[in-house]
């Protein structure tokens, strides 16, 4: 079964991905802010970690940079609020694999 970690810090949106996923048999944990995070996948394997840029604590900006400095290479794809083509092209430049604006479908 494959593992994913949910970052956000809103609760609606966690327990959306957390049904739908689940519904499509993936394990999946939550981390509401960033030091949790990082914690986690310092001690889990993650085959996919869906990450939120404005949280709480610890910005998801700065998760995918530890996360990119630690050389782990668990795919990352953003979820955000942010939807400008900088904030697009800054995340992927950051090291993010796919970035995508809120509001989401769970179709695309």
């Amino acid at each position: 079964m494959k593992k994913v970690l949910v970052v956000d810090d809103e609760p609606a949106i966690v327990t959306l991905l957390e049904y739908n996923l689940k519904q499509a048999n993936f394990d999946v944990q939550s981390a509401t802010n960033g030091a949790d995070a990082l914690s986690m996948i310092e001690s889990n394997h993650y085959d996919i970690v869906l990450l939120d840029l404005m949280l709480p604590e610890m910005s998801g900006e700065e998760v995918l940079k530890r996360i990119r400095m630690d050389r782990n290479d668990t795919p990352v794809i953003v979820l955000t609020a942010k939807d400008t083509e900088f904030d697009k092209v800054f995340g992927l430049e950051m090291g993010a694999d796919d970035y995508v604006p809120k509001p989401f479908s769970l179709e695309k």
